[in-house]
């Protein structure tokens, strides 16, 4: 019997901004995967007829030079949804590719995409949820894949193409055994919850070990070396609350301010959606968005909440 051909569209987006709403792209690369194997590929820098950030020509070093000859959205947009037909689009982040191609579709040609979209950044939580990062550059790290000129748009897209078959092999094995354990849901979740109380029993005891240890220390005693070779150590370190009022202008002034100050993202979300901002205040934080990313949890409601 002859293997069933299955086709994804692996692609990448670069862009004037990242409101989707207000920002176009500048350059498009996609490649055609038939059964985890580059058969095709397409790519186009386009002439976004506006303005390009300094935050995004920053990271892709994309300038209006460089597409100043290249075709418009309108010229391009027939050529791109050609080449991704009705197949599903695979993408690093891809709430952020597929919502600039959905709105350049529907502003050229009156109607949205309907392609399923396949995140392999979620994939790759999935699949690896104990990683520090889970970016494309981690991604094909992982899977020994060489990443070249990251963030232009085919670079992107190759890597991403060599590195997702690999991972969709164990993103499936990983479903597979997931979907064999749904008729054992009600005790997994029993079982959940005592993993979850012996691991915060486990985190009190170290706590309480590492209380002796201070006390060792407190009284005199010196490091001590174990049999593999760690050493336990005291430190002391002293930290001070600041006013930021207080010191704004000075850390702007040697350009530390981004680094000391983290802004609350969830805080801003929920501004921007309040009542608390007149639309031109509302405005101007948008401006200043800088990533789009989604992420879905499951959460634990304790009991009598």
């Amino acid at each position: 019997m002859a293997r069933k051909k299955i086709i994804e569209i692996v692609l990448d987006t670069e862009t004037t901004g990242l409101d989707y709403t207000k920002e176009k792209m500048v350059e498009f690369a996609a490649v055609r995967l038939e059964n985890g194997k580059i058969k095709d590929e397409f790519q186009t820098l386009i002439n976004p007829e506006q303005h390009i950030r300094k935050s995004s020509m920053a990271i892709h070093g994309i300038t209006p030079e460089m597409v100043v000859d290249a075709p418009t959205e309108a010229e391009v947009m027939p050529k791109i949804l050609e080449f991704i037909g009705d197949y599903p689009i695979v993408a690093h982040n891809a709430v952020f590719d597929y919502a600039f191609i959905n709105e350049a579709s529907v502003r050229v040609l009156g109607k949205e995409i309907t392609n399923p979209r396949i995140d392999s950044q979620q994939m790759f939580r999935e699949v690896y949820p104990d990683l520090e990062s889970h970016g494309l550059e981690a991604l094909t790290k992982r899977f020994n894949v060489e990443l070249n000129n990251h963030h232009r748009a085919m670079a992107d897209t190759m890597g991403l193409a060599l590195a997702y078959p690999k991972l969709k092999k164990l993103y499936f094995q990983k479903y597979d055994w997931e979907v064999k354990q749904l008729d054992n849901v009600e005790y997994l979740f029993e079982r959940y919850l005592r993993i979850q109380q012996t691991v915060t029993t486990l985190q009190s005891e170290l706590q309480d070990l590492k209380s002796v240890f201070k006390l060792y220390f407190e009284q005199g005693g010196t490091p001590i070396i174990a049999q593999t070779g760690e050493t336990l150590v005291y430190n002391s370190k002293q930290s001070f609350g600041y006013d930021l009022s207080q010191i704004k202008d000075v850390l702007e002034e040697v350009g530390a301010f981004e680094k000391a100050v983290k802004l609350n993202n969830g805080f801003i979300d929920r501004l921007i959606g309040g009542g608390r901002l007149d639309e031109e205040k509302r405005e101007i934080i948008r401006e200043a968005r800088h990533e789009l990313t989604e992420s879905r949890n499951v959460q634990i409601i304790k009991a009598g909440k």
